[in-house]
């Protein structure tokens, strides 16, 4: 019996091992798929969006669609145009009442957003309420995915850990980015940083013309125990006075002063930022919709109000154009932002010292007389 056994041992281990010394020459890798001729052939990722190539004019092409309502008033060759826009909150913030959780902007208000961007395809784009990093990436991706390709130079200015930032793109080159963020005052003992800053950016926009955008977004008329009215009027003589710096350095700068102002035409923080010793330094250009209204803020008990600005040196207001400055109508936006954007248009060349002034009197309606 155990003579038969060990005569079997080959046998058995030839059967253990068979598969093993069999399994190489049985398995084969696949073959690798042939390269490609040409790699910039494949198609991109999933989610990726290709670059676009610059044009003639080194700048990234632009999509315009000609079947947008805003059509008639894109830019012509020579002529550029400025968005500025309170996205409301586009980022993390409490919406459900649960402050121990906070939600995104919900998915039809962010679509509206880009969707009213898009129709008017603005070449410099400004934002107040923007959220942070995170959100502003998503935002720009959004803005691709919808055709603005051509926002190749930003700015995004983060005041301490907010969520209601504020933003740049542009399709011209950021030439220098001046923006301020250590601007403070004081009420009584206390000392206050101003609470969004104020984005300051020269932006080159052609070889021989160039802009200064002071974008702002002042303290809004939420109470606080300081008092928001004297909050805000502080921060509007702040930025006043980088109106005035600007004008000082170069009297002839063509200065545009935008954004969320969060007060009416006659209050005392618009004066502070548009006049000099009761003097006019900027000029209001006062966009309007299609019905001739031209307010940009509705709250929640249906009042609406105009505390979202356009404004402009002396030397860039001779080349505003009047039939391209406006504001978008949508009913998109009703749901998008508690304000309405405002678009203007502008000629992108120097202009004489001796140019005439634009009477910008016509785009406001005539006083009417009030009754007791």
């Amino acid at each position: 019996m155990t003579a038969s056994l060990f005569r079997r041992v080959p046998v058995l281990l030839a059967l253990l091992l068979a598969p093993a010394l069999l399994l190489p020459a049985c398995s084969k890798a696949p073959d690798a798929p042939p390269p490609p001729a040409d790699p910039a052939a494949l198609p991109p990722p999933p989610g990726v969006i290709p670059a676009p190539e610059p044009g003639a004019d080194g700048l990234l092409p632009h999509t315009r669609d000609p079947a947008s309502p805003y059509a008639d008033k894109f830019p012509a060759p020579g002529e550029f145009s400025v968005m500025t826009f309170n996205v409301h909150q586009y980022g993390l913030s409490d919406r459900d009442g649960d402050p121990a959780t906070l939600e995104p902007k919900p998915l039809d208000a962010a679509s509206a957003v880009v969707e009213i961007i898009r129709q008017c395809a603005p070449d410099i784009l400004v934002l107040q309420e923007m959220g942070g990093p995170d959100a502003w990436a998503e935002f720009k991706f959004r803005l691709r995915a919808a055709g603005l390709v051509g926002y190749a130079h930003e700015a995004f200015l983060r005041r301490g850990r907010t969520d209601l930032n504020l933003a740049c793109l542009s399709r011209f080159p950021i030439a220098e980015n001046l923006s301020h963020v250590d601007d403070s005052y004081t009420i009584g003992p206390a000392n206050f940083p101003v609470m969004r800053g104020f984005l300051h950016l020269r932006v080159q926009v052609s070889p021989t013309f160039e802009i200064v955008l002071l974008a702002a977004h002042l303290k809004s008329k939420v109470f606080h125990s300081f008092g928001q009215a004297e909050m805000r009027r502080n921060e509007a003589r702040l930025l006043g006075n980088h109106v005035r710096a600007v004008l000082k350095e170069n009297p002839d700068a063509n200065l545009l002063v935008l954004g969320d102002f969060n007060d009416d035409p006659t209050s005392a923080p618009l004066r502070l930022v548009r006049t000099e010793k009761q003097k006019e330094i900027l000029y209001d250009l006062r966009p309007f919709d299609a019905s001739g209204a031209a307010w940009t803020h509705r709250d929640n008990a249906d009042v609406y109000s105009r505390i979202d600005y356009i404004l402009v040196s002396p030397a860039l207001l001779p080349g505003a154009i009047p039939q391209k400055t406006f504001i978008p109508e949508s009913p998109a936006l009703l749901t998008a932002s508690d304000h309405r954007p405002l678009v203007a248009s502008f000629l992108a060349a120097p202009r004489s010292p001796d140019s005439p002034l634009l009477d910008i009197t016509t785009r406001t309606p005539p006083d009417l007389s009030r009754n007791d």
